[in-house]
This record gives C-alpha cells, structure tokens and sequence, in this order.
C-alpha cells in the first residue's frame, strides 16, 4: 500500500473495527467503467459481486457471465436482494435517483466522478449520505494514481501549478462537456494540493462537436499564502487533441515537480541543497557579472520522482472497503465530490461570463 494512503489512514480517528465479514458488492451502470467496477468486487479481498444494475439486460448478462452475480433492471430489486456497498458507474445524470435509494438504504456507495452534474445535485446527495450513516466515496481515482501518490508525499505547498489533460474524443460521457467530463479530476487533485477552494475563477472555452464545452483553460487563484502569496493554477482540458497527454507542473518555494501520468514517471528539482551557490550567483547577477558558461541545472538538486507500480481504480476499492470496515472517512468524501463539482460549475460559467457559448 503505498506509504500516503497509510499515512491518511493513520491520519483518521478511527472507530473500533467493524466485522471482517464478507462484503456484498453490487454496481450500477456496467458500461466500460462499471465493467471494471465489478472486476474490481470480484478480486478485492473480503468482497463478494452479487449483482449488477443496468438499462441493458445484454450488458448486465455479458457482466453476470463474466464476474457472476445476477442482472437487475432496477435499483430496487438490487437493494432487495441484501447488498452492503455499491459502485454508481451510470451517466452522471442519474448519479442522484440511484444514490438516494442506495443511501436510504444504509448501502455504502463509491460514485463515479463527477459527484453530480449540478451543485445543486451534488449537494443534494451529500446531505443524503450524511442522514443515512453510509459512507460515500467520489471516484476521484488520480488521488491514487502511483504518480499522484509520490507527489503527495513530497508534501508541498505550491505556489504555482500548471495542468494539462488533453485527449481525442472517446463519445464517452457526452452528457456533460469537458469540464465535467475531464478537467474534474484535476480540479479535485488542485483542491486537495491548495487545501481550499479558489476565491478567483477565470476561463475560456470552445465547443467544436457538441454543445457543450470541448476545450476549456482556467486560471484559479487560491486563498493568500501566510506570506501574503497569492498561488495560483492554470488547468487546460480537451477532448479533441490529436494525442493523450496528462502532466502536471508543481512549483512550491523551494521545489520544482515536473511530472507524466501517461508515462508514469517525473522529475524533482530541489534548490535547497545548493542555497549557498544560488546565493552567490544572485551576488554576481546583481553586479553585472557574465554567467552564460553556468549550466542552470548544476545548482539544482535533480532526482526523479519515486513513483511505484499500482492500479489506481484497485487502490481506490481497497482503501474505500478499509474506511467501512475501520469507520472512517473516505479519502474522498461526498464534501470533496461537492467542492469540485461547484468549482467546475464556476469555471463553465467563468467561461460564458467571458464570452464562451455553450449551453
């Protein structure tokens, strides 16, 4: 497990241990993501699929065949049928109607990202979690991406950091624009990296195949530093580039992250350890001195970023089923899923604010 996740875990004040019983699993909505979903309740350790919910009665026998479990058409019948935690992999328009039931029912549910398509919505299941007593996890999985978590354990407080998701379009998730569809993940991972909301929102965005938002950049700035800093991201998502790419840059007061999802790996360039020599070349800048022959990353502590083997979408089942079983709070809570969820919402409506035209 990697040492993050633990450290969250140890982090919690955690309620006395619940039964190691095994854990009826279900899902609802088994297109691509939910198919992984219920492979994921047939290998975790202490669960066991037993049912699948889909609109489709050919998809929920293509999974049945393959994971086992039985096919519901219904959210009710899967209910009925005795379940303790479930995945809501359904377009995120029908995130509510299926959370609602689950939670009145005391089920655990793990929700696909986004929360909801709405604050309002987002909200709305949020408050129904915290009536029902169940716990509720967003499946912002780049939490647990192995880059992710080497990055968080560096333990920086940025000062600037840059974003870029780009990719062709999928025809996936066509219910929301690329906002909610895309740049969600980095706006959660943003949240968590700043510790709050952004107070200032700036954005631009460009519809090219539908109605909604296909590109879109952002400009957050975030709450004032204790030294009067004002930190500052810039996030782009596509969904119509030629190519996949996900990268992150990091710049905090002393350290530099530079760092690729896609390829899984990064860099760290540190200047403490050489504080003495870049102190000297200050001096030396300020009286006019020639430093073309320096070579910039000699005063550089460089080292690439510890990233180790995992898949994220396992890590993020296992660490869900340790909160429910240890009673404590998820990763990423129903809180979380809201804040990015009206992030996004006042990002798209920065955007028509600046002239963009979408729906």
């Amino acid at each position: 497990m990697p040492d993050v996740l633990q450290a969250h875990r140890a982090e919690e004040t955690s309620m006395t241990q619940t039964s190691t019983a095994t854990l009826r699993c279900g899902v609802v909505g088994v297109g691509k993501m939910g198919n992984h979903h219920a492979r994921l309740w047939t290998q975790v350790e202490g669960c066991d699929l037993v049912g699948v919910v889909d609109s489709s009665a050919d998809r929920c026998q293509q999974v049945v065949e393959k994971y086992g479990g039985k096919g519901y058409s219904e959210v009710d019948a899967l209910i009925a049928a005795g379940v303790d935690v479930v995945t809501i992999a359904t377009p995120t328009i029908h995130h509510r109607a299926a959370a609602e039931k689950l939670l009145a029912a005391g089920v655990h549910c793990l929700i696909e990202k986004p929360l909801a398509p709405t604050p309002v919505e987002a909200r709305a299941i949020a408050d129904a979690a915290a009536r029902s007593g169940a716990l509720l996890q967003v499946g912002h999985v780049v939490r647990y991406d192995p880059v992710m978590v080497a990055v968080r354990k560096l333990g920086l407080a940025p000062r600037f950091v840059e974003v870029d998701r780009v990719s062709p379009m999928t025809f996936r998730s066509v219910d929301v624009g690329v906002v909610l569809d895309m740049m969600i993940h980095d706006l959660d991972v943003l949240l968590m990296l700043f510790g709050a909301e952004p107070v200032e929102v700036r954005a631009s965005a460009v519809s090219v195949l539908g109605e909604a938002e296909d590109v879109c950049n952002a400009r957050l700035e975030f709450p004032r530093m204790a030294d009067g800093y004002t930190p500052v991201a810039n996030v782009t998502a596509s969904r119509i580039a030629m190519k996949t790419e996900r990268k992150i840059r990091i710049m905090s007061d002393d350290t530099y992250v530079s760092a690729d999802f896609v390829d899984r790996k990064g860099t760290v360039a540190r200047k403490g350890p050489n504080a003495n020599k870049i102190a000297e070349v200050r001096e030396l800048l300020k009286k006019g001195a020639d430093l073309s022959h320096l070579n910039f990353l000699d005063l550089l502590q460089v080292e690439p970023l510890d990233v180790h083997a995992g898949e994220p979408l396992r890590l993020q089942a296992e660490d869900f089923i340790d909160a429910i079983r240890a009673g404590r709070r998820p990763l990423v809570d129903a809180e979380d899923g809201f804040a990015a969820v009206r992030t996004a919402d006042r990002i798209v409506a920065a955007a028509r604010a600046a002239g963009s035209r979408m729906v």
